[in-house]
This record gives C-alpha cells, sequence and structure tokens, in this order.
C-alpha cells in the first residue's frame, strides 16, 4: 500500500500549512528575504504559527522548544501538552498533528533535510546519535531551566546568522544546531529517557506495541502481527493493551488508520471510495461506517468542513 498522506518539504507548500499570513515580527526565515536564505534549514519563532496542523507527515526532522503557553500534539499514538520547557522532536515520515494551541503561546521551532547535518552527523546515523529522533525513542520531553536558556541562546545566534551576510553562515548554523542537538541529547540521557528499566512488565509492553502500530500501520493492521513483532499470543497483547489503556489493540491500530482517513480527506483529492481502497477496506459502505463511527461524520461531511 502507499502512504499518501502528503509529505511536506521544506518549501512554500509547506509554508502555507504551518504560518498564518498575518503580520508577525521578522525572525528567522519570516519575512527573511530569499538571498540570505540557506538550504535545507529554517527557523522560526512561534508567533504566527497556525492555529491547528494535521495529521500530516514531513520529509524532514523539526524540534519546537516551548518558553510558555500550550498546545496539545500527536505523534503517532502518543499524544503530549507543550508546556513551558517542553521539547518536541520529529522525525521524517512520522504523522503528527497540533491543536489547541492557546494564545499566549511562545517559542521557536525550526525545521531541517536529513542531509543538512553533514558532514557532522551522516543522514542516515541521525536516529542513532540522537535517541529522541528514533521511532524508539521518547520524541517529547522537558529540559531544565538552565538547558532552556543555553538552548534559546543558540537558538538566536542561529537567527543572528540568518539575518547576516557573512562567509560561510551554513556552517556557522550547522555547527550551532548540533551544539543544540547535543545539549538535548545530554538532557535526555540526564533523565533516562527511553528505557523501561523500572516500568512495569505489563505497560512497557504497551508502550512498545503502541510505537510499533505507529511505524508500521498501514502494512500490518491485525494484532496478530503485531504480538508476532512483540513475541506473545494475540490473546495475551489483547488483554493486556486492555488492562493497561482501556483498549483493545485493534482499537489502537484503528486509531492510526482514522488518522490516516482523515489526513487523506483533508489534503488530497482522492475520492471515498479510493480511499477506502488504499486503507483495505473491502467497500466503500464498510469505510463510511468506520469513519463515522470515529469521527461522528461521515468521509464527505468532514472533507467539506
Amino acid at each position: 500500500m502507499k502512504r499518501e498522506i502528503p509529505q511536506y518539504k521544506l518549501d512554500e507548500r509547506y509554508h502555507s500549512i504551518h504560518r498564518t499570513s498575518e503580520p508577525a515580527p521578522a525572525f528567522g526565515y519570516h519575512q527573511l528575504e530569499a538571498s540570505l536564505r540557506i538550504k535545507d534549514f529554517e527557523l522560526y519563532s512561534s508567533v504566527g504559527l497556525t492555529s491547528s496542523m494535521g495529521p500530516l507527515r514531513s520529509e524532514f526532522y523539526r524540534i519546537g522548544l516551548t518558553l510558555r503557553g500550550s498546545c496539545d500534539v500527536q505523534l503517532g499514538l502518543e499524544h503530549y501538552t507543550h508546556q513551558p520547557g517542553t521539547v518536541n522532536c520529529t522525525y521524517p515520515n512520522q504523522i503528527f498533528s497540533k491543536s489547541n494551541i492557546s494564545k499566549d503561546i511562545f517559542g521557536y521551532y525550526l525545521m531541517f533535510n536529513p542531509t543538512f547535518l553533514e558532514p557532522l552527523v551522516a543522514a542516515g546515523e541521525i536516529a542513532d546519535e540522537f535517541p529522541f529522533f528514533n521511532y524508539s525513542g521518547v520524541p517529547f520531553f522537558q529540559v531544565s531551566p538552565s538547558a532552556v536558556r543555553q538552548i534559546e541562546t543558540l537558538l538566536l545566534s542561529i537567527n543572528r546568522e540568518l539575518q547576516a551576510h557573512k562567509p560561510e553562515k551554513e556552517t556557522a548554523i550547522r555547527l550551532y544546531l548540533h551544539l543544540a542537538l547535543l545539549e538535548l541529547k545530554r538532557s535526555y540521557q540526564e533523565q533516562q529517557l527511553g528505557s523501561y528499566s523500572g516500568v512495569p512488565e505489563a505497560t512497557a509492553l504497551v508502550m512498545k506495541f503502541r510505537k510499533l502500530v505507529g511505524q508500521h500501520y498501514l502494512e500490518w493492521q491485525q494484532v496478530a502481527d503485531y504480538a508476532r513483532l512483540l513475541y506473545v499470543t494475540p490473546n495475551h497483547l489483547n488483554r493486556t493493551v486492555k488492562e493497561v489503556t482501556g483498549r483493545t489493540a485493534s482499537a489502537h491500530i484503528a486509531e492510526m488508520i482514522l488518522l490516516e482517513a482523515k489526513s487523506l480527506l483533508q489534503y488530497t483529492d482522492l475520492p471515498v471510495a479510493e480511499i477506502a481502497w488504499r486503507l483495505q477496506f473491502s467497500e466503500p459502505s464498510s469505510f463510511h461506517r468506520f469513519f463515522k463511527k470515529g469521527t461522528g461524520k461521515t468521509p464527505l461531511e468532514y472533507k467539506n468542513a
């Protein structure tokens, strides 16, 4: 099956998705003249950010740092809330969405293509070097006030480089970004994030299951597929997921399929019947019932809204 949710690139098409047309102070790439822009990297403040976004995918890495205010973020099956001192990190092809962005929110976010960090870090090694970019890691975490100040200082340094005509500015920005990533990695490791040690066995199994679903839901849509990957029986997996979350394993898989359906309806012109086929429904009526059960709307009502 093809992954049909649009994978946005760092270009004008994506700019209209995450930025409003309202006036906002010049910062980073906002109001940056074309001659000062560099390839494969963008930086913004949250001023001018759209009120909601997604579900969608991108072809680049993204880091967001919140200094005040809040917003809700969904990464795959995981739901998070941005608060002051929160960092979120998304990686290419990860499905994500944002909503409930408070009026007082302020922070920064940057985006870069996998090749931008070369030659410091090879594109294929970023997820190994920085575990918060790995599908098995923790993409959303708090950092200390001192780390917040350090990261903000580095982002402001990047902004100064962007705004000026200086030799080797791209090299300087790449080095500042690498330092910011190292600061995040230190905080991540100090908190021992991503480790299942000390986590109850049942909870650890559910955490692994949800991450696998977020990665493979278009390929595998049966509980037995994930049970095999986790070396447990389907009955044991379903029972454990239900005990920990109150929902069946199948319900979690259905949630990811529903996210895919929402994005296909919202961001493409595909007919509903075509979407139903791509999501492995035997007939459009089955997809219609599935979608209305999950959203309270028919696919066409959702698309038109």
